[in-house]
C-alpha cells in the first residue's frame, strides 16, 4: 500500500492510473476506522483495480463547539487496517495543504444541507461537499462508496455530483451494526459503558418504526414520530435531538408514508451524538 500525503502527487497518481485503463475506488474517510469503513474498501475492492482511502479529519465540517479537537485519530492504525481490508492507496494530506492561507471557496447544496442534521449542525454539510469535491478533484474516482448510516451525506453528494456533472459513480452500501444493533461510528469510543448499554435504544427505535410500517400498515408519520419518541424516552441516558419522516430523495417531510421513506434520527448520549435511519418502501 502506497501512503501519498501531497495532493499534487495524489492527482499525478490518479491519472497515471486513469491511463493505463485501470478502475478506481474511492473510500473517503475522517480516520478512526472500524468495520462500517473497512466493509467500504472490502466493496470498492470487489469492483475496482485500484483502491484509494483518504484520512482527513475535516475542520470545515465542524462546528465551533463540536469535537474537532477531540475526534479520535490515529493514523498508524487506520493505515494498517486500510491495507488489510486491501486499500492500494491511502490519501492523507495535510490540513494547510487542503486549506491554504487565504482559502475561500465552499460547496453548497441547496435545501439539502441545511435541514435535519444541517439545521442542528450549521455549516456541516457546506463543509462535507466541499471537502469531498476537493477529494474527487484529486482522485479522480470512478465510484466512490459511502456508508448508509450517514444517509442525508449520501443522498447530498449524489446530487452535488449530478448537479455539477462530475463524471463519477456513488454507491452507498448497508449500515455496519455492533451484535445490539448499534451502528458502528467513530464516536461510539467516546461513550462510557453505562452509556454504550443505553445507545443501541436509537436502533431498537428504528426496528419498532420498521414492523409498525412494513408489517403493521402504520402509514402517518406522526404515528411514526410517536413512536420514535416513546421508545427513546424510555432510556434515561438517550436525548432525541431530532426524528423526521422525509422523502429519500428530497428530504421534504411527508406527512403519510408513500414511496421511498426515509426515517433519521439524532440523539445525544451524554456528551456524544449518534444519528441513525432506516429507508422503508411503502406502498399502498
Amino acid at each position: 500500500m502506497e501512503i501519498v500525503t501531497r495532493p499534487a502527487s495524489m492527482t499525478a497518481l490518479s491519472r497515471e492510473f486513469r491511463a493505463k485503463g485501470e478502475r478506481i475506488g474511492f473510500v473517503p474517510t475522517l480516520g478512526a476506522l472500524h468495520e462500517g469503513h473497512l466493509s467500504l474498501i472490502r466493496r470498492a475492492r470487489q469492483c475496482s483495480t485500484q483502491v484509494v482511502a483518504s484520512l482527513f479529519v475535516n475542520p470545515t465540517q465542524f462546528g465551533p463547539l463540536e469535537d474537532f479537537q477531540s475526534y479520535p485519530r490515529n493514523p498508524e492504525r487506520d493505515a494498517d487496517l486500510a491495507r488489510l481490508a486491501g486499500t492500494d492507496v491511502l490519501y492523507i494530506p495535510k490540513v494547510e495543504d487542503v486549506y491554504p492561507a487565504g482559502y475561500r471557496t465552499y460547496v453548497a447544496v441547496e435545501g439539502l444541507g441545511t435541514v435535519l442534521e444541517g439545521a442542528s449542525r450549521p455549516g456541516h454539510f457546506r463543509g462535507v461537499a466541499t471537502i469531498v469535491t476537493k477529494l474527487f478533484n484529486r482522485v479522480a474516482p470512478h465510484v466512490a462508496f459511502f456508508g448508509q448510516k450517514d444517509a442525508q451525506q449520501a443522498i447530498l453528494i449524489r446530487k452535488m455530483v449530478h448537479d455539477l456533472e462530475m463524471d463519477l459513480e456513488i454507491e452507498v452500501c448497508p449500515t455496519v451494526r455492533e451484535e445490539d444493533g448499534l451502528a458502528m461510528s467513530s464516536r461510539n469510543v467516546h461513550l462510557t459503558p453505562e452509556e454504550r448499554r443505553a445507545a443501541p435504544i436509537l436502533c431498537r427505535a428504528l426496528r419498532r418504526v420498521e414492523s409498525a410500517v412494513m408489517k403493521e400498515g402504520e402509514r402517518h408519520a406522526k404515528c411514526v414520530l410517536k413512536l420514535i419518541q416513546e421508545t427513546v424516552a424510555t432510556e434515561p441516558l438517550v436525548f432525541l435531538d431530532y426524528a423526521a419522516v422525509v422523502d429519500a430523495e428530497t428530504l421534504e417531510p411527508s406527512d403519510r408514508l408513500q414511496g421511498s421513506i426515509l426515517v433519521p434520527v439524532a440523539v445525544r448520549v451524554g456528551t456524544t451524538r449518534l444519528i441513525d435511519n432506516v429507508i422503508l418502501k411503502v406502498e399502498e
